[in-house]
């Protein structure tokens, strides 16, 4: 074990060539909403805005230090991808990155920034499963080092620099850790470093609801395949969490591990934009979205909340929008059977309050029949609202359905 944080301490030190350590910055905000010394290690302030390129880097100096190869092949379409091409650029070494066909032009493009003549881009596959495969094919190919995102012990070494970087900037250890896990390698390389530097401190390790890898590995006392996978937390939503990551992580509490709905993650998303000026991906805001679950028990506690990624495309900020609507209960959907005659209209708007807003109207089927369906969206300033509208409606005899959280049919109308 002492080889372990020997090794990751030589990472970190060899990593200040390549950029300085993450701030870990005291957030008032956090902490007066809930009573306790909260920091963030602001992962997404890497030059990579991501904790990847720790991996990613660790990884690769080893396997140019043993003179094994300068080629070097990942699969990815996010922040492990950025990460390797950044290292690659660093090492002087070439670097093949295979991407998904449908992978976003600003994830390609940033990418090419930031490994250059170092690498090359591969499209390949509509899924991330035929992308893996053809990677693997092609480094057995060309003999060439295949990086896990995950599931790589130099991997896990190098995103144990964080814990590392956190026992040295804060004066005593934190009483409390909260970070995020997808396929494990930040979450095991941490648990590992501290359990065997501070292991008085206490970890909170966060999945997004539709990607519990881990929870459900721990119910198994094994790894296993998620049957359903909502990827919307694109850095963290992994079907299946890795061999080596939970041989380190089996022994956690199931206690300690916490799945947490994607819509509120795009509330947290938004309020720390807006209030904080801090840019978080979904990712990135798992960690922070976490403190709402836990808040009684944190009152008056140290601790460090890790803030994994900031590459957010700002495309997806209407979707994030509307999600965190959604959640709060501030916007509805509704299927609207409309009387067909003069008024009616009218008589439905006259319902509506002064801070509700119609933020999407549209027939579905126009025909000369006595009443027409109406699909529609409304927008409030306190969920409340909702319960005084669907008074009026019932007293006015308006037929309606609730579509908000049907998530088969507002797949099709919304």
């Amino acid at each position: 074990m002492t080889e372990f944080i020997e090794n990751v301490r030589t990472s970190a030190a060899e990593m200040r060539g390549l950029f300085p350590a993450t701030p870990l910055q005291l957030n008032d905000f956090l902490s007066s909403r809930y009573g306790a010394k909260i920091y963030l290690k602001c992962e997404d302030l890497s030059p990579v805005r991501s904790y990847k390129i720790r991996g990613a880097f660790n990884a690769m100096r080893k396997e140019i230090a043993a003179r094994k190869t300068e080629l070097f092949v990942c699969a990815s379409a996010g922040n492990h991808a950025q990460g390797v091409a950044y290292a690659c650029q660093y090492f002087g070494v070439h670097g093949a990155i295979f991407m998904p066909v449908t992978t976003p032009q600003q994830k390609i493009e940033k990418t090419t920034v930031f490994g250059g003549d170092a690498i090359e881009i591969q499209l390949v596959g509509d899924y991330f499963d035929v992308t893996l495969s053809a990677a693997r094919d092609y480094c057995e190919r060309m003999d060439a080092h295949f990086l896990s995102p995950f599931d790589d012990s130099d991997v896990i070494e190098g995103q144990a620099s964080v814990a590392l970087e956190i026992l040295e900037q804060m004066p005593d250890p934190p009483d409390l850790v909260v970070l995020p896990v997808g396929g494990g390698g930040l979450s095991s390389g941490m648990k590992r470093f501290f359990s065997n530097t501070a292991p008085q401190i206490e970890l909170s390790l966060v999945e997004p609801q539709g990607g519990a890898s881990l929870m459900a590995a721990l119910k198994a006392k094994k790894p296993v395949i998620l049957g359903n996978l909502d990827t919307f937390v694109d850095g963290a939503a992994v079907a299946r969490i890795g061999e080596r990551n939970f041989y380190i992580l089996q022994d956690v509490p199931l206690s300690s591990v916490h799945a947490v709905p994607e819509d509120r993650i795009c509330g947290t998303i938004l309020e720390m934009l807006n209030h904080e000026g801090i840019v978080l991906e979904p990712a990135g805001a798992l960690a922070v979205d976490l403190l709402a679950d836990i808040a009684d028990q944190i009152a008056g506690k140290s601790m460090v909340v890790v803030t994994s990624g900031g590459n957010f495309d700002f495309e997806r900020l209407p979707e994030v929008k509307e999600r965190a609507q959604r959640y709060a209960g501030l916007k509805k959907y509704f299927i609207l059977r409309m009387p067909q005659r003069p008024g009616a209209l009218r008589d439905f708007l006259e319902m509506l309050g002064p801070h509700d807003d119609i933020a999407r109207f549209e027939y579905l089927k126009k025909s000369a029949r006595n009443f027409g369906t109406v699909l529609i969206g409304i927008e409030t300033s306190s969920a409340e609202h909702f319960d005084t509208l669907f008074e009026k409606l019932d007293a006015q005899g308006f037929a309606y359905r609730d579509i908000t959280n049907d998530e088969t049919l507002a797949e099709f109308v919304i």
